[in-house]
């Protein structure tokens, strides 16, 4: 009997250790799921746009729909992202879109300078009314002209400047912006004067002077290596302190690599940009995480680092703080440089 009941009790006990595993396995694994016990990460509802404060063709719109691409391809996002193009007013219009939608975590929007220029420029926003993501690149500016140009340098080109009397024709992507910002820093180094013509894009800058329609322009290497690589353009400089890694030919006797920095060249003047994702303000930081993993995601595809090598981009890659010390530091910058040509909104 008592044999019996030792028996007994060791089955209950048995059963209550069983039944106390099955409960914490079971918690373990509500858990792992983001079950009820434990807050599920945020991810987006519904379709998410994609801003580009810019023209199509450019830079930006460029990197934003290669960005898209991947997203799709890789199965990186649950809802669909489209890109909106919106580049009225230098930018205005897509930042303005953006500021106004605070508190929405279906819009990020993609920055090049005009981050900054626009900014400054107008007073119309600035760029702590967003929420930084992540910075995905610097894009670099080459001093292009046609092919057929007699200037086989950048010393032969500003020559040519000097000698044309403030009549030879710089093109490039809106007023008061970056392209407009290296022409300014061009003219005071060189001691020399263009008429700057603004147009709506990268895209559109390239074809006009492949058309002859304007004699030179700042391009970044994105915007101009179709034309480059057809034998429309010729590089002279790159408006870095180093010259581009890329030693892969993009033409029959060029690489990236091959093209001097424009002090190298005589012309002493830096300049890179920023190619970043931005949210709207007053997002939760569960949101902003979401889109930094998504971005962090990208910059570890193939296709991607295929991309940063044939745009001939600078990879670097912030987020969180060390993001915002840069563009604290980058705005600062740009005040200067608009200021000294007085393009700052007081």
């Amino acid at each position: 009997m008592e044999q019996s009941i030792r028996c007994a009790r060791t089955l209950r006990a048995r059963q209550s250790l069983r039944n106390w595993f099955t409960a914490l396995s079971s918690a373990a694994a509500l858990a792992v799921a983001g079950g009820p016990a434990f807050a599920q990460a945020w991810e987006p509802t519904r379709t998410v746009e994609f801003i580009v404060p810019a023209g199509t063709g450019g830079g930006a719109d460029q990197m934003a729909r290669f960005i898209q691409g991947i997203i799709q391809k890789n199965n990186l996002m649950k809802q669909s992202i489209i890109v909106v193009n919106k580049g009225g007013g230098a930018g205005a219009e897509g930042f303005l879109e953006v500021k106004n939608a605070k508190g929405d975590p279906h819009k990020i929007v993609i920055t090049l300078s005009n981050l900054f220029t626009t900014g400054l420029s107008t007073g119309t926003f600035d760029w702590t009314e967003f929420t930084p993501v992540s910075m995905m690149a610097l894009d670099q500016f080459v001093l292009w002209v046609n092919a057929k140009s007699p200037a086989k340098s950048a010393t032969e080109f500003i020559e040519q400047v000097r000698a044309a009397g403030g009549k030879m024709r710089m093109g490039g992507t809106g007023a008061r912006q970056e392209d407009q910002i290296i022409t300014v820093s061009i003219e005071r180094a060189a001691k020399v004067k263009f008429i700057y013509i603004p147009f709506k894009g990268g895209g559109e800058v390239a074809t006009q002077l492949v058309g002859g329609h304007v004699d030179s322009t700042v391009n970044n290497p994105i915007e101009a290596v179709a034309q480059w690589r057809a034998g429309g353009l010729r590089p002279l400089c790159v408006f870095d302190d180093e010259r581009m890694p890329y030693t892969a030919r993009v033409t029959e006797t060029m690489s990236w690599n091959d093209i001097p920095t424009c002090r190298e060249a005589g012309v002493p003047t830096d300049y890179v940009m920023l190619r970043g994702i931005f949210m709207p303000g007053g997002v939760t930081p569960a949101q902003r995480d979401y889109f930094a993993g998504l971005m962090r995601r990208v910059r570890e595809t193939p296709e991607w680092k295929r991309f940063i090598a044939e745009g001939a981009f600078n990879p670097t890659a912030l987020e969180g703080d060390a993001f915002v010390k840069w563009l604290t530091r980058a705005k600062e910058e740009h005040r200067g440089l608009m200021k000294e040509a007085g393009w700052v909104t007081k």
